[in-house]
């Protein structure tokens, strides 16, 4: 079996190394394309794949219709709208996720821009404090689960809301369950975003939603680009001053974003929320062994697709 790993923004170092021996010692040969700038380059490192692990690469129906010995394919990471599932159902190639691998690190990155946004971007002014502030977690999957894990050592009040995620098992966690997630931006002056993006929820995060929240408010995304409504976000910052928004997904409308709210806007350039060296490790040794463990057992435990 060859096991191709086809980044092109590279894991790091020691990560590919551990990766490559995973597949050495299951006997399987391993390729690597990292780096690459053309579309053709993968198109063409994909012929003798049986296998794919990626990170945010777009594996499409031209990349499946040029890989005709695929059998799976493994987004190192959480997401995966980045792969075109009916297109690898449609070729019998099997698609799965690494959830929760980099959970830590995107909850992580998502505390550090609250704190960032309470001290005004460390600008030397005044700022305020997240003890006792209220947080609310949109969707409380294995990073919403770990953002209020953090939280509680800042002593913030938090509430979450998961449509998909029973009420007890959040009220377990020591998190108070909200019915709608109205409701939940109507309490949380601090909102984290964590919903994936589907055709339910792009651009689900729009003026109504935003409006009801509480003054001083602060957006966080570490989720989706796809699922802010950036037309709305931006009338609700001119008609808000009060209103923050930190993203780790650069929005398509970034420059105006920095010219009209340079005190108030802030986008990490690159998504970055699961560039940690642990993170790196933690999924790609993961992807690496759901792969062995695909074509040795025929376990489908974390396929997405049908």
């Amino acid at each position: 079996m060859k096991i191709l790993v086809a980044t092109d923004k590279p894991f790091a170092a020691d990560a590919v190394q551990k990766i490559k021996q995973v597949i050495d010692n299951a006997g399987f040969e391993f390729l690597l394309l990292e780096g690459y700038t053309e579309k053709s380059q993968l198109l063409n490192a994909v012929k003798a794949a049986n296998a794919i692990i990626i990170r945010s690469d777009i594996i499409d129906a031209e990349v499946l219709e040029a890989a005709k010995n695929l059998k799976i394919v493994v987004r190192a990471g959480a997401g995966y709208d980045n792969v075109d599932l009916d297109a690898a159902t449609a070729h019998k190639v099997v698609v799965m996720n690494t959830p929760g691998q980099n959970a830590n690190a995107v909850a992580e990155l998502a505390l550090a821009m609250m704190v960032y946004a309470a001290r005004n971007f460390f600008d030397g002014s005044s700022g305020t404090e997240l003890l006792g502030k209220k947080l609310g977690i949109h969707a409380y999957g294995n990073v919403g689960r770990n953002v209020a894990r953090i939280a509680k050592g800042f002593g913030m009040e938090i509430y979450a809301y998961d449509a998909f995620y029973p009420a007890e098992a959040i009220e377990k966690d020591g998190v108070k369950a909200v019915s709608s997630a109205e409701e939940l931006y109507k309490t949380c002056q601090y909102v984290s975003l964590h919903i994936p993006a589907t055709a339910e929820t792009k651009n689900s995060i729009n003026y109504a939603l935003l409006e009801k929240m509480p003054k001083k408010a602060v957006l966080i995304n570490t989720a989706r680009q796809e699922v802010i409504n950036e037309a709305e976000l931006v009338k609700i910052m001119e008609n808000r001053p009060d209103f923050k928004y930190l993203t780790d997904i650069m929005p398509k409308n970034d420059a105006e974003m920095k010219e009209k709210f340079p005190k108030r806007y802030f986008s990490t350039p690159n998504k970055m929320g699961a560039q940690t060296s642990e993170a790196n490790n933690n999924a790609g040794i993961a992807a690496a062994n759901q792969i062995v463990d695909f074509f040795k057992t025929g376990n489908k435990q974390f396929q997405v697709n049908k």
